[in-house]
Protein backbone atom coordinates (compact mmCIF):
# COMPACT_ATOMS: atom_id res chain seq x y z
CA UNK A 1 0.00 0.00 0.00
CA UNK A 2 1.10 3.57 -0.69
CA UNK A 3 0.20 6.90 0.86
CA UNK A 4 -2.32 8.90 -1.20
CA UNK A 5 -1.09 11.67 -3.51
CA UNK A 6 -3.80 14.18 -4.49
CA UNK A 7 -2.28 15.45 -7.75
CA UNK A 8 -5.08 13.80 -9.75
CA UNK A 9 -8.03 15.26 -7.80
CA UNK A 10 -6.71 18.53 -6.38
CA UNK A 11 -9.44 20.69 -7.96
CA UNK A 12 -12.20 18.32 -6.86
CA UNK A 13 -10.70 18.29 -3.37
CA UNK A 14 -10.70 22.07 -3.22
CA UNK A 15 -14.33 22.48 -4.30
CA UNK A 16 -15.72 19.68 -2.18
CA UNK A 17 -13.79 20.32 1.02
CA UNK A 18 -13.46 24.08 1.28
CA UNK A 19 -16.37 25.33 -0.81
CA UNK A 20 -19.12 23.79 1.32
CA UNK A 21 -20.86 24.19 4.67
CA UNK A 22 -19.19 21.01 5.88
CA UNK A 23 -15.80 22.52 5.03
CA UNK A 24 -16.66 25.74 6.85
CA UNK A 25 -17.69 23.81 9.97
CA UNK A 26 -14.54 21.71 9.79
CA UNK A 27 -12.32 24.80 9.64
CA UNK A 28 -14.27 26.57 12.40
CA UNK A 29 -13.92 23.67 14.85
CA UNK A 30 -10.27 23.11 13.95
CA UNK A 31 -9.52 26.78 14.63
CA UNK A 32 -11.39 26.60 17.91
CA UNK A 33 -9.06 23.76 18.92
CA UNK A 34 -5.94 25.48 17.58
CA UNK A 35 -6.66 28.64 19.56
CA UNK A 36 -6.88 26.52 22.72
CA UNK A 37 -3.60 24.76 21.84
CA UNK A 38 -1.74 27.99 21.06
CA UNK A 39 -2.78 29.41 24.43
CA UNK A 40 -0.78 26.59 26.11
CA UNK A 41 2.43 27.17 24.09
CA UNK A 42 5.05 29.94 24.36
CA UNK A 43 4.05 33.22 22.72
CA UNK A 44 6.41 32.61 19.84
CA UNK A 45 7.09 32.89 17.10
CA UNK A 46 6.56 29.14 17.20
CA UNK A 47 8.12 26.58 14.87
CA UNK A 48 5.27 24.71 13.16
CA UNK A 49 5.18 21.66 10.89
CA UNK A 50 2.07 21.34 8.70
CA UNK A 51 2.43 17.70 7.64
CA UNK A 52 0.35 16.83 4.59
CA UNK A 53 -0.76 20.46 4.61
CA UNK A 54 -2.52 20.41 1.24
CA UNK A 55 -3.65 23.82 0.00
CA UNK A 56 -2.39 25.47 3.16
CA UNK A 57 -5.57 27.03 4.54
CA UNK A 58 -4.67 26.17 8.12
CA UNK A 59 -0.91 26.53 7.71
CA UNK A 60 -1.30 30.00 6.20
CA UNK A 61 -3.65 30.95 9.02
CA UNK A 62 -1.03 29.94 11.59
CA UNK A 63 1.68 31.81 9.63
CA UNK A 64 -0.54 34.91 9.68
CA UNK A 65 -0.26 34.85 13.48
CA UNK A 66 3.50 35.33 13.12
CA UNK A 67 4.64 31.72 13.43
CA UNK A 68 7.17 29.97 11.16
CA UNK A 69 5.56 27.14 9.18
CA UNK A 70 7.08 24.32 7.17
CA UNK A 71 4.33 22.86 4.98
CA UNK A 72 5.02 19.50 3.39
CA UNK A 73 2.90 17.42 1.04
CA UNK A 74 3.40 14.59 -1.43
CA UNK A 75 1.44 16.46 -4.10
CA UNK A 76 3.22 19.10 -6.18
CA UNK A 77 -0.18 20.39 -7.31
CA UNK A 78 -1.23 20.93 -3.68
CA UNK A 79 2.07 22.66 -2.91
CA UNK A 80 1.57 25.03 -5.83
CA UNK A 81 -1.87 25.89 -4.48
CA UNK A 82 -0.43 26.37 -0.99
CA UNK A 83 2.27 28.72 -2.30
CA UNK A 84 -0.35 30.74 -4.17
CA UNK A 85 -2.54 30.87 -1.08
CA UNK A 86 0.40 32.05 1.05
CA UNK A 87 1.19 34.75 -1.51
CA UNK A 88 -2.43 35.88 -1.55
CA UNK A 89 -2.52 36.08 2.25
CA UNK A 90 0.84 37.86 2.42
CA UNK A 91 2.46 35.19 4.61
CA UNK A 92 5.03 33.68 2.21
CA UNK A 93 7.86 35.12 4.32
CA UNK A 94 6.80 32.93 7.25
CA UNK A 95 6.47 29.72 5.24
CA UNK A 96 8.58 27.03 3.60
CA UNK A 97 7.27 24.33 1.27
CA UNK A 98 8.71 20.85 0.67
CA UNK A 99 7.45 17.97 -1.46
CA UNK A 100 8.05 15.22 1.07
CA UNK A 101 5.96 12.80 3.12
CA UNK A 102 5.05 13.38 6.74
CA UNK A 103 7.37 10.50 7.68
CA UNK A 104 10.33 12.29 6.09
CA UNK A 105 9.63 15.66 7.72
CA UNK A 106 11.80 15.17 10.86
CA UNK A 107 14.86 14.73 8.61
CA UNK A 108 14.25 18.17 7.09
CA UNK A 109 14.03 20.10 10.37
CA UNK A 110 16.96 22.06 11.77
CA UNK A 111 15.53 21.51 15.24
CA UNK A 112 12.29 20.14 16.72
CA UNK A 113 9.04 22.08 16.29
CA UNK A 114 6.56 23.35 18.87
CA UNK A 115 3.41 22.37 16.97
CA UNK A 116 2.55 19.76 14.35
CA UNK A 117 -0.61 20.08 12.27
CA UNK A 118 -1.75 16.73 10.89
CA UNK A 119 -5.24 17.24 9.56
CA UNK A 120 -7.20 14.75 7.44
CA UNK A 121 -4.07 12.78 6.52
CA UNK A 122 -4.01 9.76 8.86
CA UNK A 123 -6.87 8.14 6.91
CA UNK A 124 -4.80 8.23 3.70
CA UNK A 125 -1.51 6.74 4.92
CA UNK A 126 -0.55 3.08 4.68
CA UNK A 127 1.41 2.87 7.96
CA UNK A 128 -0.27 5.19 10.50
CA UNK A 129 1.77 4.05 13.49
CA UNK A 130 5.06 4.85 11.74
CA UNK A 131 3.78 8.30 10.77
CA UNK A 132 2.68 9.13 14.32
CA UNK A 133 6.05 7.97 15.66
CA UNK A 134 7.82 10.24 13.13
CA UNK A 135 5.67 13.22 14.15
CA UNK A 136 6.46 12.52 17.81
CA UNK A 137 10.16 12.71 16.92
CA UNK A 138 9.56 16.01 15.09
CA UNK A 139 8.21 17.67 18.24
CA UNK A 140 10.17 19.35 21.00
CA UNK A 141 9.33 18.16 24.54
CA UNK A 142 6.15 19.96 25.58
CA UNK A 143 5.14 20.39 21.94
CA UNK A 144 1.67 19.53 20.65
CA UNK A 145 0.26 17.42 17.84
CA UNK A 146 -3.02 18.75 16.40
CA UNK A 147 -4.46 15.61 14.82
CA UNK A 148 -7.71 15.41 12.87
CA UNK A 149 -8.75 12.05 11.42
CA UNK A 150 -11.71 10.57 9.51
CA UNK A 151 -13.85 8.63 11.96
CA UNK A 152 -15.14 5.21 10.90
CA UNK A 153 -18.03 5.52 13.39
CA UNK A 154 -19.28 8.59 11.53
CA UNK A 155 -18.91 6.79 8.20
CA UNK A 156 -20.94 3.83 9.45
CA UNK A 157 -23.63 6.13 10.83
CA UNK A 158 -23.88 8.11 7.58
CA UNK A 159 -23.92 4.92 5.49
CA UNK A 160 -26.79 3.46 7.50
CA UNK A 161 -28.74 6.73 7.69
CA UNK A 162 -28.62 6.82 3.87
CA UNK A 163 -29.63 3.15 3.65
CA UNK A 164 -26.52 2.28 1.65
CA UNK A 165 -26.55 -1.38 2.64
CA UNK A 166 -24.45 -2.55 -0.30
CA UNK A 167 -21.56 -0.34 0.77
CA UNK A 168 -21.95 -1.59 4.33
CA UNK A 169 -21.97 -5.22 3.20
CA UNK A 170 -18.82 -4.54 1.18
CA UNK A 171 -17.11 -3.56 4.48
CA UNK A 172 -17.03 0.11 3.36
CA UNK A 173 -14.55 -0.66 0.57
CA UNK A 174 -14.42 1.94 -2.19
CA UNK A 175 -15.10 0.96 -5.79
CA UNK A 176 -13.37 4.00 -7.31
CA UNK A 177 -9.91 5.30 -6.49
CA UNK A 178 -10.55 8.89 -7.59
CA UNK A 179 -12.91 9.71 -4.77
CA UNK A 180 -12.63 11.93 -1.72
CA UNK A 181 -13.83 9.13 0.53
CA UNK A 182 -10.69 8.26 2.54
CA UNK A 183 -8.83 5.02 1.90
CA UNK A 184 -8.50 4.03 5.57
CA UNK A 185 -11.24 5.35 7.92
CA UNK A 186 -9.90 5.15 11.47
CA UNK A 187 -11.39 3.63 14.60
CA UNK A 188 -11.04 6.23 17.37
CA UNK A 189 -9.97 3.94 20.21
CA UNK A 190 -7.26 2.49 17.99
CA UNK A 191 -5.96 5.98 17.14
CA UNK A 192 -5.87 6.94 20.83
CA UNK A 193 -3.92 3.75 21.54
CA UNK A 194 -1.43 4.46 18.73
CA UNK A 195 -0.84 7.94 20.14
CA UNK A 196 -0.19 6.59 23.63
CA UNK A 197 2.12 3.90 22.29
CA UNK A 198 4.08 6.56 20.39
CA UNK A 199 4.60 8.41 23.68
CA UNK A 200 1.96 11.14 23.44
CA UNK A 201 -0.33 12.28 26.24
CA UNK A 202 -3.85 12.74 24.86
CA UNK A 203 -5.28 15.94 26.33
CA UNK A 204 -8.50 16.69 24.43
CA UNK A 205 -10.89 15.09 21.94
CA UNK A 206 -13.45 16.94 19.85
CA UNK A 207 -15.97 15.77 17.26
CA UNK A 208 -16.23 17.64 13.98
CA UNK A 209 -19.61 17.68 12.22
CA UNK A 210 -21.34 15.74 14.96
CA UNK A 211 -24.78 16.21 13.38
CA UNK A 212 -24.48 18.48 10.31
CA UNK A 213 -24.00 15.57 7.89
CA UNK A 214 -26.93 13.64 9.35
CA UNK A 215 -29.51 16.40 8.83
CA UNK A 216 -32.44 15.18 6.73
CA UNK A 217 -33.26 18.62 5.31
CA UNK A 218 -29.99 19.60 3.63
CA UNK A 219 -31.27 23.11 2.82
CA UNK A 220 -31.06 23.92 6.54
CA UNK A 221 -27.28 23.39 6.40
CA UNK A 222 -27.01 26.57 4.34
CA UNK A 223 -30.09 28.55 5.36
CA UNK A 224 -29.49 28.10 9.10
CA UNK A 225 -25.71 27.79 8.97
CA UNK A 226 -24.90 30.02 11.96
CA UNK A 227 -27.34 28.09 14.16
CA UNK A 228 -25.93 24.79 12.95
CA UNK A 229 -22.38 25.94 13.67
CA UNK A 230 -23.33 27.17 17.15
CA UNK A 231 -24.84 23.77 17.97
CA UNK A 232 -21.81 21.96 16.55
CA UNK A 233 -19.62 23.99 18.91
CA UNK A 234 -21.95 23.30 21.81
CA UNK A 235 -22.04 19.52 21.46
CA UNK A 236 -18.64 18.71 19.86
CA UNK A 237 -16.94 17.74 23.15
CA UNK A 238 -19.88 15.83 24.61
CA UNK A 239 -20.58 12.13 24.27
CA UNK A 240 -22.24 10.44 22.45
CA UNK A 241 -21.98 13.23 19.87
CA UNK A 242 -18.17 13.45 19.95
CA UNK A 243 -17.72 9.83 18.88
CA UNK A 244 -20.18 10.25 15.99
CA UNK A 245 -18.33 13.19 14.43
CA UNK A 246 -17.37 12.66 10.80
CA UNK A 247 -13.90 13.70 11.94
CA UNK A 248 -12.33 13.72 15.38
CA UNK A 249 -9.71 16.22 16.49
CA UNK A 250 -7.20 15.14 19.12
CA UNK A 251 -4.82 17.37 21.06
CA UNK A 252 -1.80 15.22 21.96
CA UNK A 253 1.29 16.52 23.77
CA UNK A 254 4.86 15.20 23.88
CA UNK A 255 5.76 15.03 27.58
CA UNK A 256 8.54 17.34 28.73
CA UNK A 257 10.32 14.60 30.67
CA UNK A 258 10.40 12.10 27.78
CA UNK A 259 12.13 12.53 24.45
CA UNK A 260 11.90 9.10 22.84
CA UNK A 261 8.73 7.19 21.96
CA UNK A 262 8.41 3.77 23.45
Amino acid sequence: MQDRNFDDIAEKFSKNIYGTTKGRIRQAIVWQELEAILATLPQGPLRVLDAGGGEGQTGCGVAALGHDVLLCDLSEEMLQRARAHAEEKGVSGNMQFKQISAQEAPQHLDKPVDLVLFHAVLEWVADPEAVLAALYDALAPGGVLSLMFYNINGLIMQTLVLGNFGYMQADLRKRKRKTLSPDHPREPEQVYRWLQEAGFTVENKTGIRVFHDYMRDKTRQTERFEEVLALEKRFCRQEPFLSLGRYIHVTARKPINRTNHE
